[in-house]
């Protein structure tokens, strides 16, 4: 039961050095740049391609963060549209995926912001996401229709804690565990050092044990 609850109750802690991103573009990203600077000079047909590469992941990583499908699906969208508008502003040296979040992650600061002044129209919105959730809780063979309930309560839990979380601690920490981005890269998502991205996802596991500690108690 211990190991179920841990499961359920904290994050494991990814290796960082696993996660450090290469001196040498991949060859995705170095395709990125040349559909930028395509996009610059004025064929508006490859942000299609951009957003093929891109645009599901992208939608998740929105779910998770937003907690509502339907916000997701809209900034989303936004986040494309302001990729075409500062597709001039783009720099080559960086990559397109760290410029890419950073919109996203902006839009999504923005949107809490909203919801924080029209808490009865986020509360009406409001709806379960999908998609992988946090912590795999579901045991690894034959889980009793109990286990999988109980398995699926505990999920909802950990999405419920994280979604509480307040946006300079949820966001770096989704950008770690589900988007597995390094430190560094973080810090030029949020424009903040990788060593204050490290305290805030430290700082968010944390509150998310406190949280969840109490929670499990309960199913």
């Amino acid at each position: 039961m211990k190991g179920a609850s841990d499961r359920a109750h904290a994050l494991s802690a990814a290796s960082e050095d696993g996660r450090s991103a290469s001196a040498v573009p991949s060859v995705a990203d170095e395709q990125d740049s040349l559909d930028m600077a395509r996009l610059a000079s004025g064929h508006n047909a490859v942000l299609n391609d951009l957003m093929e590469r891109h645009a599901e992941r992208l939608f998740q990583y929105l779910v998770r963060s937003l907690e509502n499908e339907e916000d997701a699906a809209d900034l989303a969208q936004e986040t494309f549209v302001r990729v075409y508008q500062n597709r001039a502003k783009f720099d080559a040296r960086k990559k397109f995926s760290t410029w890419l979040y950073a919109i996203a992650s902006n839009l999504v600061r923005d949107r809490y912001r909203w919801r924080a002044r029209h808490p009865k129209v986020s509360l009406d919105a409001a709806n379960e996401a999908t998609g992988n959730d946090f912590v795999e809780s579901l045991p690894e063979e034959n889980p009793s229709p109990i286990e999988t309930v109980q398995a699926r309560e505990r999920a909802a839990a950990v999405r419920r804690a994280v979604a509480a979380l307040p946006d300079q601690l949820r966001i770096p920490l989704i950008l770690s565990e589900y988007e597995e981005k390094s430190h560094a890269e973080i810090g030029e998502i949020l424009r903040c050092s990788a060593k204050a991205v490290e305290v805030r996802i430290y700082r968010a596991r944390q509150q998310l044990r406190t949280t969840l500690s109490e929670l499990m108690q309960t199913l």
